[in-house]
């Protein structure tokens, strides 16, 4: 059930610092059902690590997230994995594919998670990023830009209602990446679900509804 609070995604007063060194701070983000935000931002200013504390990958040092009106680093750690399973789809750069799974088994295991696997789902997925025929492939066979778009259909098989993306289009060739801004921002608009998307690309950025900076000192936009 989709949430009835104004923001699907609302940050206050984020902080995040390693040790006497602060990554970002004063980080303010709100961002409804159904739209999608780019962040820019110069390389180590801290988008990855503000992915991460958005989904409870990593610790906050000071404000808030609430996703779907529930205070995320407020959680104990079974549940935040609960929520994100739930709730959540996010495109790591690393993309994190499992080797000794095939990937049909990488896409599928947000829904086995779930107890609700779909194998047409799928399918549906693998053909909507350009891998239609490789479900029975190992992730040793496949390219950077392949396993990016597993990344990919494997954050949105599930139909999250909130998807965080890392440079989801940094391992892609022009016309791949065109595709898969085109699946994210159906995914928005089709399932009324939230993007997050952070990039270095102003092309990936400007597909987005609304762009915003980080910096050290904050969110500008």
């Amino acid at each position: 059930m989709r949430p009835t609070v104004s923001a699907l995604l609302e940050i206050a007063s984020l902080a995040r610092r390693y040790g006497d060194a602060t990554v970002f701070a004063n980080v303010h983000l709100s961002v409804r059902a159904g739209e999608f935000v780019a962040i820019l931002g110069e390389s180590g200013v801290g988008k990855s690590t503000l992915l991460n504390c958005i989904a409870g990958l990593d610790r906050v040092d000071a404000g808030s997230v609430r996703i779907a009106g529930v205070d995320v680093p407020a959680l104990a750690e079974p549940a935040q994995a609960a929520f994100r399973r739930e709730h959540l789809g996010f495109v790591f750069q690393a993309f994190h594919v499992l080797p000794h799974l095939t990937v049909a088994a990488n896409i599928g295991l947000p829904l086995l998670l779930q107890g609700r696997g779909d194998d047409e789902r799928v399918e549906a997925m693998l053909a909507a990023v350009g891998l239609g025929g490789f479900g029975t492939r190992l992730p040793q066979t496949l390219s950077g830009g392949q396993l990016q778009r597993v990344a990919i259909a494997r954050a949105l098989v599930h139909k999250p209602q909130l998807i965080l993306a890392d440079e989801p289009t940094g391992n892609l060739d022009p016309a791949t990446a065109d595709r898969i801004m085109t699946l994210l921002a159906d995914q928005v608009r089709v399932q009324r679900a939230a993007c997050v998307l952070a990039t270095h690309s102003r092309a990936a950025a400007a597909r987005a509804d609304r762009v915003v900076t980080l910096t050290p000192e904050g969110i500008v936009g």
